[in-house]
């Protein structure tokens, strides 16, 4: 074997482990969804504080990614790999140890933390083991279907740990993952930094965007709760805006900014993160209407919920490898275009959920079309999102990538919610004698969401088809040549 042949199997084999680090990450947002009534039951959750098992992940996830990815580019993207996998497997063990309400809501922030520094610090990794072009858009495909398929995947892992083990091992599971991926990693990835000349951190600029994203997730959290027009609500989103706009005033003069403005230049990388944030909403929301509809409307076990989204998990992973392909006949707008307007052809398609539904009528040919949109929507906009970029900038693109995503699900699933609730009150009072509670109110809630989630995919498809280009342009031919001298660091 030549030495050409070792380092192409290396760089195959440090992808694997890459994208099981990201499954891992991306299946905990999804996998306690159905072990909720569980966790409920055996640790005496308040029906108003159990959302913050998901709740207090998402905040700490979605607030610290980009810094998570500017960490990356500074200290060594390896590095912060193995430190979010240890951050990560230990907060597990202990979230499957948790005593009380408190220790479990505090410790799954502490998870969503590790995730934060794993998420980009992976996508980053990928990045820099493969060159723009064939090799990186065949490995973004097996890539985008962990991420694609990880939310079905989760559910379905969830319902079958809750079931036959306790949902202690929805947790648990993460342990001996994460170990062994620690384990691996000096064997199967080389430490790169970003080749900025410099090492200082834009502190400042830190602290406001990663509070105020905080902020934001928490305001739409509160908000389901609270209701939209409150004053806890108005005041905590004033306050996320607020940082937010300061936190652009100080990247656009600081000399070492944690977020170069200049990323923005690119119109195909800011499309591409306003599509990921379409696609995180209607991925997050689009699954938690339809785990509720399964076992509120339907009364599913939570296996049974589980084992319903098989079609579209398999889907997804089988069709993520095949858009890699399609991308490069077709070009990126294209191939995302036609995913984004297929996934809104599914959710169109359940819009017409009935109360009495039947699995392979009513749901099953939505799931394998949405398996298929989501395929062909994950891929391009994660390829589109870092095509042209500079490696020293592969930390904090990764992470931005991925805030949009996480952004994007917690405003979707907050937004969703509250219209589902506020259309299953109007469907009650306007049919005496219905409960809130029933199966035909539910329905109507549910429907009515889908029907926004269908209208913010066309959306999507229109910003992609006019907005995304399938070409680097000359631009962004010369910053990947200027981008190859980054410093990959074998010692650290």
């Amino acid at each position: 074997m030549t030495f050409a042949t070792k380092g192409a199997d290396r760089r195959w084999s440090a992808l694997a482990l890459i994208v099981t680090a990201q499954l891992m990450v991306i299946l905990d947002v999804a996998i306690v969804n159905v072990a909720l009534p569980s966790i409920k039951s055996d640790l005496g959750f308040s029906q108003a504080n159990l959302q913050w098992v998901i709740s207090a992940y998402a905040i700490l996830f979605g607030g610290v990614l980009l810094l998570g990815g500017r960490l990356a580019d500074l200290l060594g993207r390896r590095r912060l790999f193995v430190a979010g996998l240890a951050l990560f497997a230990a907060s597990s063990l202990l979230c499957g140890i948790a005593w009380s309400e408190g220790s479990l809501i505090g410790f799954r922030a502490v998870q969503g933390l590790g995730g934060a520094l794993l998420a980009p610090a992976a996508l980053s990794l990928l990045m820099t083991t493969f060159a723009e072009g064939r090799e990186r858009n065949l490995a973004l495909g097996i890539y985008g279907a962990a991420s694609g398929s990880g939310a079905a995947a989760g559910v379905l892992l969830g319902g079958l740990l809750t079931s036959y083990l306790s949902w202690s091992w929805i947790f648990f599971i993460n342990v001996p993952v994460g170990v062994a991926a620690i384990a691996l990693t000096p064997l199967l990835l080389q430490e790169s930094r970003a080749g900025l000349g410099h090492r200082h951190f834009d502190f400042l600029g830190a602290a406001t965007v990663t509070s105020g994203l905080m902020l934001l997730v928490y305001a739409m959290t509160r908000a389901t709760s609270d209701g939209w027009t409150t004053g806890t609500t108005l005041g905590l989103l004033a306050g996320s805006l607020a940082l937010v706009l300061a936190f652009v005033v100080i990247e656009l003069r600081s000399p070492a900014p944690l977020l170069p403005m200049r990323l923005f230049r690119s119109r195909t990388l800011s499309a591409a993160n306003a599509t990921m944030a379409v696609v995180g909403g209607v991925v997050f929301s689009e699954f938690f209407l339809l785990t509720l509809y399964l076992q509120d409307v339907l009364h599913y076990s939570a296996v049974e919920s589980g084992v319903a989204f098989i079609g579209f998990a398999l889907t997804v992973v089988v069709l993520s490898n095949v858009a890699q392909v399609v991308v490069g006949r077709l070009g990126v707008r294209a191939t995302l275009t036609a995913g984004l307007l297929a996934s809104a052809a599914s959710v169109a398609w359940l819009t017409r959920l009935p109360v009495d539904g039947h699995y392979f009528w009513d749901l099953f040919p939505a799931f394998v079309l949405g398996g298929a949109g989501m395929g062909f929507s994950f891929v391009p906009v994660t390829i589109a999102s870092l095509t042209g970029v500079e490696r020293s900038d592969a930390g904090v693109a990764s992470g931005l990538i991925n805030t949009s995503r996480q952004i994007g699900g917690a405003i979707g699933l907050a937004a969703v919610t509250a219209i589902a609730a506020s259309s299953t009150s109007a469907y009650v009072h306007g049919h005496p004698g219905v409960s809130a509670t029933s199966g035909l109110a539910l329905d109507h809630g549910y429907q009515t969401a889908l029907y926004t989630l269908t209208a913010l995919l066309v959306a999507g498809a229109l910003v992609a088809a006019v907005l995304v280009r399938s070409a680097p342009t000359p631009d962004a031919a010369a910053e990947r040549l200027d981008g190859d001298a980054f410093a990959l660091d074998e010692a650290a």
